[in-house]
């Protein structure tokens, strides 16, 4: 009885324990509910610094049980400057936990966890180092008068379901993590803490500087950082690290600093197996290991470290190790497997400057069969690099891809390769690696998934023979080289030696479409087009050309292209030949109805052209020519460095926009030396339509000259003749001289923009004019006049023109109550005039306005400013006159009586040590 009366007393206690329990879990919310949601509504007005939105708040333990949490729902915050119009945080609710010992007996709301679900975290940095995610106000930017019974002192963060994007533009790293869940501990509150996480990620993306390091991996992570908000520092003490199956170990730190940041980052994997690699790499990668059997220890190792500042030109060093030991791989259970894999990897990015990258390949080696490879590798710099390589191998290569199994092609031929090399390769002081190597490939055979036709049957004998280091020692035979393509056979036998002076002796035979070609190794959505047809043999030497011993070469032959594009740096577009047939003679290379396109232009020439082998032998070579060009049109706009794309093409998605973005100067390339007769029926060059272009034109040494150029313009006959260079990419010099006789003034001043810069005042003039005019100086970046820069004279010849609406002789009636000078009729006139630094200078005119006899002389800028001297003759005679001086602008001219003027004050240009344009008489 005394064990029963025991036994009711506790399920007595434990019910009423219980019901009381669930009673407090019913009643707490409704007896804090208004305290609690307005301490947690001004603790976050007072902590963030960003726009807090949400549809409504619920405070219950069931949410996260036992937690008693605050629900948002429909939760978003905007981030902080400069991203406060946008998104940091948008999610389906976040739930703030509140610590219940101390809501219940000191009254105080203590925020001590954070449930985020299922939410889109967008972090954003910009070049600048400025960040969206600076929101949370801390201690020491708080009023110390304030007090609240609201704090933060977390311990536990619980993130789940959602997605995380990372993109700091001043680190170049962009991290994309869906699938994103993280469970923390920390004290957020404290300056210095530590953060311990445990994190899951379904399918993660890093990328670097625009490379893709990471793609689709699932990623499970033990963390445990050290933060300094104070200093905005990470210390990643512990971070195990398992990325799809590889193990990783990742520690380091990141301190953000006022310009950039110092980092210190290691990623180590030692004793990995070589398949857990693979499982890392791309979504391609790991299709591939489906089907494959490998084996082998790895050891990785990769660190980052460094300061990155842009001001002070600082960059971190980049290294990584990889090495394979007892390798082992079989592709689709390859008969024959490559075996005894042996790697060891290692390259070093100092300063992430490409000129001080070294690449070692210590050694490389597997079997393959009774086959083998063996390699030895070392680079250091890339545009004059330390090379030393060892390379020799025998290898079956239909074997040697059904055993590594790669992807969208299919090869088969025996290749032997014995490759020394040891030295500097420096074109610019004639160096190359001591070397000898050989290369031979039999029977050999190519076909990939992008196009249904093998090339086939390639035969290839080469040598490379080099035994002082020097060009002049230099020797490369392929003897010979033929392939099969599209049933037409292509045939190479050429020997260069003494690169000092290259001897050489080149057979060239065969069809090749390029387009169809390019298609086996590229995809077939790509514009690469073109027909070429040869049937050559070239044989020489340079210095033979070039001295114009012509006598001693043995060059013939032609050459058959058709839709071929080509690019150079000189011109953003393509240069198109749509038809071209070369007859080589020795030193000359004739065409003939040669059909070419350059964007909206078009081209047909006839010529000949010299030095053509020695040209394409030496980028020292100039090449010669003389030839006749005709066109229908020609846009000189295209031709601009960084040319506007026209209707249909793409443009960069990063191209910074400026209010008058330069498009850059047209270069006339140094290594031509061309004479040639240009008839094109149409030219625009900055919205002037020009007609009826005929003329001769020499490009030498990077300098355009015309002569006897005639064209049709504003309805008018124009000659000209011109000299126009490039100094650098945004500036170039010009010396030009025009003759235009009776041409509509007010047609000049509509579609001309130089005269009406030059001329502002003709703007409601109407009649004809002539013009006899040499101006020299410099063009802008946007191909427009340097007005300071000009200098030149000539005669502006008026034979008949109203000066309507023209404010000076408006404003002289007005001031002199002389209506007859108001819009005067003026003929017969020479004015001639003189430019320098910015100012135009008038010498004497007369001239007969309704009996009077008006004489002007003085100055006007070239941005519209006047200081004229005017004699206002009266009638009968003009014997007796008026003194009138003229300032202001040409739009509000000032007149006073008297002869006393001050000259407008000039704009030096500063001069530039390689113009010889300008300087010579224009």
């Amino acid at each position: 009885m005394k064990k029963k009366n025991t036994l009711l007393r506790i399920l007595k206690i434990t019910g009423i324990t219980a019901g009381s329990i669930l009673l407090l879990l019913f009643l707490l919310p409704i007896l804090f509910p208004g305290q609690i949601a307005e301490e947690v509504k001004a603790f976050a007005n007072r902590k963030l610094n960003g726009e807090l939105n949400f549809k409504e708040a619920n405070l219950s333990f069931f949410n996260h049980f036992p937690s008693l949490t605050l629900t948002l729902t429909d939760f978003s915050l905007k981030g902080s400057a400069p991203y406060q119009n946008q998104t940091l945080i948008a999610s389906e609710e976040v739930a703030f936990g509140i610590n219940l010992k101390n809501l219940i007996f000191d009254g105080e709301v203590n925020i001590d966890q954070i449930f985020v679900s299922k939410a889109e975290m967008n972090v954003l940095v910009n070049e600048k180092g400025e960040a969206n995610y600076n929101v949370y106000v801390s201690e020491a930017k708080e009023e110390k008068t304030e007090s609240s019974n609201t704090s933060l002192r977390l311990d536990k963060i619980v993130i789940e379901d959602s997605h995380l994007v990372y993109n700091d533009k001043s680190a170049k790293i962009l991290m994309d993590a869906k699938g994103f869940n993280y469970r923390g501990k920390g004290d957020l509150d404290q300056a210095i803490f530590d953060l311990k996480t445990k994190m899951k990620i379904e399918s993660f993306d890093f990328v670097f500087d625009g490379e893709e390091y990471l793609k689709n991996k699932k990623v499970n992570a033990d963390l445990l950082t050290q933060v300094n908000t104070n200093s905005l520092s990470f210390i990643f003490q512990q971070n195990n690290l398992i990325i799809n199956k590889l193990p990783i170990d990742f520690k380091g730190k990141l301190d953000f600093l006022k310009s950039g940041y110092d980092i210190d980052f290691s990623v180590k994997s030692e004793d990995s197996d070589l398949h857990d690699v693979f499982t890392a790499l791309p979504p391609h990668y790991v299709k591939w290991l489906e089907k494959t059997e490998m084996e082998g220890n790895t050891d990785l190792l990769l660190t980052f470290k460094g300061r990155y500042n842009v001001a002070e030109k600082k960059q971190p060093d980049l290294t990584f190790n990889f090495k394979v030991r007892d390798g082992y791989v079989a592709y689709n259970k390859a008969p024959v497997p490559a075996s005894d894999i042996y790697l060891n990897f290692e390259t070093r990015l100092p300063g992430l400057n490409p000129n001080k990258l070294n690449v070692k390949v210590d050694s490389l080696y597997f079997n393959l069969g009774k086959d083998y490879f063996s390699g030895i590798v070392e680079t250091v710099g890339l545009e004059t690099p330390d090379v030393k390589a060892k390379i020799k191998s025998q290898l079956n290569l239909q074997t040697l891809h059904r055993a590594l199994g790669i992807q969208n092609m299919q090869f088969k031929g025996i290749l032997k390769t014995d490759i020394v090399a040891n030295g500097q390769y420096n074109a610019a002081a004639h160096l190359f690696p001591v070397t000898r190597g050989n290369l031979v490939l039999q029977h050999g055979f190519l076909q990939t998934t992008y196009y249904p036709s093998p090339i086939d049957n390639i035969n290839l004998t080469a040598s490379i023979l080099n035994a002082s280091g020097k060009y002049k020692d230099l020797a490369v035979r392929v003897k010979p080289a033929q392939f099969v393509f599209e049933g037409k056979p292509v045939f190479v036998d050429a020997s260069f030696t003494n690169f000092d002076d290259i001897i050489y002796d080149i057979k060239a035979k065969g069809e090749l479409d390029l387009e169809r070609i390019y298609k086996v190794f590229a995809r077939k959505d790509l514009d690469v087009k073109g027909y070429v047809k040869a049937d050559l043999a070239l044989k020489g030497k340079q210095s033979d050309a070039t001295n114009g011993n012509y006598d001693k070469l043995n060059n013939k032959g032609t050459l058959v292209l058709r839709n071929i594009r080509t690019k150079s740096d000189y011109l953003p577009k393509p240069f198109v030949i749509q038809e071209g047939v070369f007859a080589f003679h020795q030193n000359q290379m004739n065409f003939k109805n040669f059909l070419a396109t350059y964007g909206q232009s078009d081209f047909k020439m006839n010529g000949q052209m010299q030095n053509v082998i020695n040209f394409m032998m030496s980028d020292k070579a100039v090449l010669k020519g003389n030839f006749t060009v005709e066109a229908n049109y020609i846009n000189v706009d295209e031709f601009m460095v960084n040319a506007a794309p026209t209707a249909g093409e793409k443009t960069a998605e990063e191209t910074p926009k400026t209010e008058n973005p330069e498009t850059g100067v047209v270069i006339i390339p140094s290594n031509l030396d061309f004479s040639l007769t240009a008839n094109a029926q149409k030219v625009n060059f900055e919205g002037l339509n020009i007609e009826k272009l005929k003329g001769r034109l020499s490009l030498q040494n990077g300098v355009l000259k015309l002569q006897n150029t005639g064209f049709d313009l504003i309805g008018s006959k124009f000659n000209m003749e011109a000299t126009y260079g490039s100094l650098n990419l945004q500036k170039a010099a010009f010396n030009y001289q025009i003759k235009a006789k009776d041409f509509d003034v007010k047609k000049a001043y509509n579609e001309i923009k130089m005269f009406r810069d030059m001329a502002s005042a003709a703007e409601n003039a109407e009649g004809i004019v002539s013009l006899d005019y040499k101006i020299a100086g410099h063009l802008d970046g946007n191909m427009q006049p340097i007005y300071p820069s000009l200098s030149g004279g000539g005669v502006l010849s008026v034979r008949d023109v109203k000066m309507k609406g023209f404010k000076l002789f408006n404003t002289v009636s007005k001031k002199t109550g002389k209506d007859e000078i108001k819009d005067p009729n003026l003929k017969e006139i020479d004015i001639k005039t003189t430019v320098k630094n910015n100012i135009m200078t008038i010498e004497r005119f007369k001239f007969k306005v309704a009996g009077f006899r008006p004489r002007i002389e003085g100055q006007t800028s070239l941005d519209g400013k006047l200081n004229l001297k005017m004699r206002l003759g009266l009638p009968p005679l003009g014997i007796i006159g008026i003194p009138l001086k003229i300032t202001g602008t040409s739009e509000n001219p000032k007149i006073k009586i008297g002869k006393n003027t001050e000259d407008l004050e000039e704009s030096e240009y500063e001069a530039v040590a390689n113009d010889t344009i300008t300087k010579a008489n224009p």
